[in-house]
């Protein structure tokens, strides 16, 4: 199955998964292989251009943000673009828990790679009991937990 646009229902499930599966590598280097050597991105109140500025920010995020584990769930897609909602949480400097909820939306190149990413997102403050993965959790974990309104 080629994962390039025009994308079907099937195809755009597929990326979300890699990309979360990618993402809970928590390496630059291997995710920014993802995107196009001129990827813009928003992230938040931040700009992001191309591969340097991707991989400075993912390092500095995943240095603050210890024990991350993300979630991606399709929202909608058409020919070339996502729309995702995610959840992820993440240990602030060993100090503190949060989860994150938010919504991302992707445009992609003709080969795949992503081209622009815009990120809004908001922490929430929880106890490490309210976490929803152990340590050391799989995909297949992560994709278990039934998130539901109980949850936000």
């Amino acid at each position: 199955m080629s994962l390039i646009p025009p994308f079907t229902e099937e195809i755009a499930h597929k990326k979300v998964k890699l990309a979360q599966a990618l993402w809970n590598t928590t390496d630059p280097e291997k995710v920014v292989k993802a995107y196009t050597d001129d990827s813009i991105w928003r992230n938040r109140d931040q700009f992001i251009r191309g591969h340097e500025q991707i991989k400075e920010f993912l390092t500095k995020k995943w240095q603050r943000e210890s024990r991350y584990k993300l979630r991606k769930e399709l929202f909608s897609f058409n020919d070339n673009k996502i729309a995702v909602q995610f959840w992820y949480y993440y240990d602030e400097e060993k100090r503190s828990w949060f989860r994150c909820y938010g919504l991302e939306d992707w445009t992609f190149a003709a080969d795949g790679r992503m081209r622009k990413r815009q990120m809004s997102g908001n922490d929430v403050r929880i106890s490490e009991e309210e976490r929803w993965y152990a340590d050391g959790a799989t995909e297949e974990d992560v994709d278990k937990v039934h998130i539901s309104e109980e949850h936000w």
